[in-house]
């Protein structure tokens, strides 16, 4: 003998939350549907205006995508390593393709040397060491004039933060290019403008977490008379240095990306040797050149979490603890 199992019926309140929860749940599904719908709309605008920008050739090069992957394989596997550490090759041939000893940086006389693209990479370490050095020095003088909680003038925190704003509006290739007319190629305009870009980002984010910061010390200071300077220097930055030091890290890791770019227009660097391989078909350079790109970022990457790790401290890195 079967029974069957009747739905308990709801209340009058139950029913009408789940005719509200009903509703709720289509008008977010049809939300989803408008969101994809419009997602859609803006892909495909994107994909007709770089067609039409490419004057029509866009869909007709797809299929050729990886065509440069192909022409980037060099004849020996072991050119590669040749290219990095600028041994000799056996396809010498006169030309600068296969001329890799050329690029050496001798030491002390003509001993030791420095294989070329470990140079450059030194350079282009350089360019964002000292562009991250210059941003983090100038952003944390600004950042206590921008944070409301220290600075009780407007007009001061106003002008500091929209001075920051302007910094870090143009891209470091613009600004690049500006020093680059007036101080001509190499890293130092490249230094300049990384460096510039570097003030106005660790600027904010150092005034963002001054404002947080826990006020009690810097109340007390001020209660037994102490200035200005002396409650931002034993009252905040203490408390505040350790994220000051992670974010100039971090930032230090977006640094020598910039640098490579800016390299590759002329501001000297790892980025600098990648475009002319690139541009004259040095399939073994090309891959050296990447090959190092990424190992030392990886590098850089790995270290600055570790440091930033160090500093913080590893609970900072726990979440649901």
């Amino acid at each position: 003998m079967t029974h069957s199992v009747s739905k308990p019926s709801l209340s009058g309140e139950a029913a009408l939350v789940e005719q509200h929860w009903r509703e709720l749940s289509s008008r977010r599904r049809t939300y989803t549907l408008l969101i994809i719908g419009g997602l859609f709309l803006a892909l495909s605008a994107s994909l007709w205006f770089a067609n039409e920008s490419n004057a029509g050739k866009f869909w007709e090069r797809l299929p050729h995508f990886f065509d440069f992957v192909g022409d980037m394989v060099p004849r020996d596997g072991w050119e590669v390593w040749r290219a990095l550490f600028d041994l000799p090759s056996p396809y010498f041939d006169g030309s600068q393709k296969y001329d890799y000893e050329a690029g050496r940086v001798y030491l002390f006389g003509s001993v030791f040397y420095i294989p070329e693209y470990f140079y450059k990479m030194l350079e282009t370490l350089n360019i964002a060491m000292m562009a991250t050095l210059i941003g983090f020095f100038f952003g944390f003088i600004l950042c206590f004039l921008a944070a409301k909680n220290l600075t009780t003038s407007r007009a001061l925190r106003f002008f500091v933060r929209r001075y920051m704003e302007i910094l870090r509006a143009f891209p470091e290739i613009v600004i690049a290019g500006f020093f680059a007319a007036i101080l001509s190629l190499g890293p130092i305009p490249a230094i300049f403008a990384v460096g510039i870009h570097t003030i106005g980002a660790l600027g904010k984010l150092f005034f963002e977490v001054v404002e947080n910061a826990d006020m009690k010390a810097e109340e007390g200071l001020r209660a037994v008379g102490a200035n200005w300077f002396e409650r931002v220097g034993f009252g905040i930055v203490p408390q505040v240095m350790p994220n000051f030091m992670s974010y100039a890290f971090l930032r230090f890791e977006i640094n020598v990306r910039a640098s490579t770019i800016i390299g590759a227009v002329g501001g000297g660097g790892i980025g600098e040797a990648l475009r002319l391989s690139i541009g004259h078909g040095h399939q073994a350079k090309t891959l050296a050149i990447v090959f190092l790109l990424l190992v030392t970022i990886i590098a850089v990457d790995q270290t600055s979490a570790w440091l930033r790790g160090r500093l913080v401290g590893a609970q900072a890195f726990q979440f649901g603890a």
